[in-house]
């Protein structure tokens, strides 16, 4: 039993995770010698114990496929190159991948004029939205541990999607101030986390009913800040307190995640981004927004830098054309817009392409757990490492200015979606100028 135990303790070794869009760096990896799955240590994260669970601690051998069958991965290049070269508008979506993915990506995207989306990216247009009309003011996750006394969080809690945003907001830390949490709009499923958050020392917790729905609510909460409350001819005294309470914050952030919010929900975080400019005036304030995750957050930050247009852009015939409405990955698919897919997913092997893709001739690039899902005719699969697992590199965490370096806890030989990038790039280069 002893012995069996050493053997399965082998080795932890510190990490960064890139299973969700808090990047966390506090955990740990235990590694086992055989076929034992790699398991969180440091902390419980839901995500990062179920996404860990798919890794054995010995790689297993992984092979490609074209059209159902299996094939090296150089045999699958070929056919990939030739699939893309032929095409005449392609799509390259998912973009679960790492900074160095993404550059490698975007060069190839302008060779072959393709359209360019990310998985979510209909929640990750919310907020770009937002900020492209009117700016914002944000603010860091070391900020919020920090400074913040006030944390309103908008539409309920993320836990969903970040387990762990208890503790890397500082939430019971003896070291950090004490602070105020209101839930506007807490969800049915709050309540348990809620009641936990409420034992934590130096913590208060408070939830706010809507008033009306969402906007609504929000709507009447900035009537509040700029003094017009009458206007309105309702009366909220419970947003009106929490206007008092902002108002007398030394940092009050109002923290929202996007993939959660009613929709549209560009209006609600709009409607945020005003409350929070009004409180700049005479206190200090921030938003924070939970989301970006599985690449999409960093492929976009890439994108941007390299071509100085967000997701959903074109390099094509006609030059960069950035379309937030008409480029979405299924509304292109669903109007016939684009004849190929090259979908890219390293992080999630859930992330598969979606349901219309089917129609389309396709190039997947993602974990050898993806393979199963790609065995059809007209699909090229290539498995590719996760980076933080394979190998490594970089992500965006979801405050969008922190880079966290990603480093293997096990590699496993995989080609990068970058190395594979780079190779598409010169075969395509090669094959359209023949």
């Amino acid at each position: 039993m002893a012995h069996a135990l050493r053997r399965y303790l082998r080795m932890t070794t510190a990490w960064t995770c890139p299973f969700c869009p808090l990047a966390c760096d506090h955990l740990a990896v235990r590694i086992g010698t055989g076929d034992e799955p790699l398991a969180p240590e440091g902390a419980d994260c839901a995500w990062a114990r179920r996404s860990l669970a798919r890794f054995a601690s010995r790689p297993a051998p992984a092979a490609a496929s074209i059209d159902g069958q299996p094939a090296s991965i150089d045999e699958a290049l070929v056919a990939a190159v030739g699939l893309l070269a032929t095409s005449r508008q392609p799509l390259i979506a998912g973009l679960g991948t790492d900074v160095a993915g993404a550059r490698a990506l975007y060069p190839l995207a302008c060779a072959l004029g393709a359209y360019c989306d990310a998985a979510g990216g209909d929640v990750l247009m919310q907020g770009l939205r937002a900020l492209q009309d009117r700016g914002q003011f944000t603010t860091t996750l070391a900020e919020v541990r920090t400074r913040a006394d006030v944390l309103v969080f908008v539409g309920g809690l993320p836990g969903a999607l970040a387990p762990l945003m208890a503790e890397r907001c500082g939430l019971g830390d003896p070291q950090v101030p004490a602070r105020h949490v209101v839930v506007l709009g807490a969800a049915a499923d709050d309540a348990a986390e809620l009641a936990q958050w409420s034992t934590r020392p130096g913590i208060t917790v408070e939830s706010v009913p809507l008033h009306g729905d969402l906007f609504d609510t929000l709507s009447l909460l900035r009537a509040h800040a700029v003094g017009h409350a009458g206007c309105t001819g309702t009366s909220t005294p419970a947003l009106a307190a929490l206007v008092d309470r902002l108002k007398a914050a030394r940092y009050g952030v109002l923290v929202g995640t996007p993939a959660l919010l009613p929709a549209p929900g560009a209006l609600v975080i709009e409607a945020v981004h005003q409350i929070v400019g009004d409180l700049n005036r005479s206190t200090r304030a921030a938003a924070l927004w939970v989301g970006g995750g599985n690449g999409a957050a960093t492929a976009n930050q890439v994108f941007t830098w390299l071509s100085g247009l967000p997701m959903r852009t074109r390099a094509g015939p006609r030059g960069l054309e950035h379309n937030p409405w008409a480029y979405g990955a299924a509304q292109l698919m669903a109007d016939g817009a684009v004849d190929a897919l090259l979908w890219v997913s390293s992080f999630d092997a859930d992330a598969a392409p979606p349901a219309e893709a089917r129609a389309l001739p396709a190039v997947v690039l993602g974990p050898p757990s993806q393979a199963p899902a790609c065995l059809r005719e007209r699909c090229v699969f290539i498995p590719v490492g996760t980076p933080g697992i394979g190998h490594d590199g970089h992500i965006f965490r979801t405050d969008g200015t922190v880079l966290m370096p990603l480093h293997a806890v096990r590699p496993d030989g995989l080609p990068s979606v970058a190395d594979v990038a780079q190779r598409l790039l010169a075969g395509v280069q090669a094959r359209l100028s023949s």
